[in-house]
């Protein structure tokens, strides 16, 4: 195990190549859990092909933490909150939650680790300044997830290699599966693709890339849905690609919600100076 430095630069935009050399560090949390400290870069976001995810754009991205795994569901009984999942396994990634609940557990899991909160329930605002766990944006997710590609999948464009990585349609037999059994992306981050679909911080605006600012973009000020990442374990492969978007309903007002194809993971600020251990 290599021990490795890497600062959070957010200020002078160098080259990414250093990035794809070698995979990022593995930081443990207080609460020991896995996250991979993704290291600033820029990198070509969106398609040409896929009717809402174009124009493909150059975006640059300040350096974050991610959660390696989807939340389980030992995780989020661990922090209070009721396990309403519809395939139990503590394991097994958190499903059938509404964006409110992933921004409350976000909320209570930087509490409980001496972080500064993200989120106003009241109005879903998110204070990106502050240093505790909040949900990824949509470019930090597409970012990690390509790990350095700029090809339909982190693991280029031939979709067979797909079951390597992913639980999807044509092999979860309609069901989630404990996070981590597959291969890890490039990054060292599992089930970036398949198993549950993920959220996102942003709203979901279709021609949102065709106005989206260069730099860290946070996503549209407005918008009824939110957005999901990643495909699922229901998804069909094209459903899986790094660039796939969709928009859904984040279940404020909606009582019966619940989607068992949908689940999350945790970003928050690095430390600066903070060190990591690569495998």
């Amino acid at each position: 195990m290599l021990a490795l430095m890497w600062l959070a630069n957010g200020c002078s935009h160098k080259s990414d190549t250093s990035a794809k050399a070698e995979p990022p560090p593995i930081v443990h949390t207080s609460a020991g859990d896995e996250m991979v400290l993704v290291p600033a870069g820029s990198f070509l976001m969106g398609s040409s092909d896929q009717t809402d995810a174009t124009p493909a754009h150059q975006v640059w991205i300040d350096s974050f933490l991610i959660d390696r795994r989807e939340v389980t569901q030992a995780q989020f009984e661990k922090l209070g909150f009721i396990n309403t999942a519809h395939f139990k396994g503590a394991a097994h990634p958190m499903e059938q939650v509404s964006w409110p609940e992933a921004a409350r557990f976000c909320n209570q899991r930087s509490i409980a680790e001496g972080l500064q909160p993200c989120y106003d329930i009241e109005t879903a605002a998110c204070k990106f300044q502050a240093n505790g766990y909040r949900l990824p944006t949509e470019a930090e997710w597409e970012y990690a997830c390509r790990a350095g590609s700029t090809q339909a999948f982190f693991f280029g464009n031939d979709i067979r290699p797909l079951t390597q990585y992913a639980w999807f349609a044509a092999n979860s037999i309609h069901q989630t599966h404990p996070v981590g059994q597959k291969r890890p992306n490039p990054w060292g981050l599992f089930d970036i693709t398949g198993n549950v679909a993920e959220w996102c911080n942003d709203r979901f605006d279709p021609d949102y890339y065709k106005s989206s600012p260069t730099n860290n973009p946070p996503g549209p000020a407005q918008g009824a849905k939110y957005c999901l990442r990643g495909g699922a374990w229901n998804s069909t492969e094209d459903q899986c690609r790094s660039d796939k978007r969709q928009g859904e309903n984040p279940g404020f007002h909606d009582a019966c919600f619940g989607r068992d194809f949908i689940g999350f993971r945790c970003v928050r600020k690095p430390f600066p100076n903070m060190t990591g251990t690569t495998e």
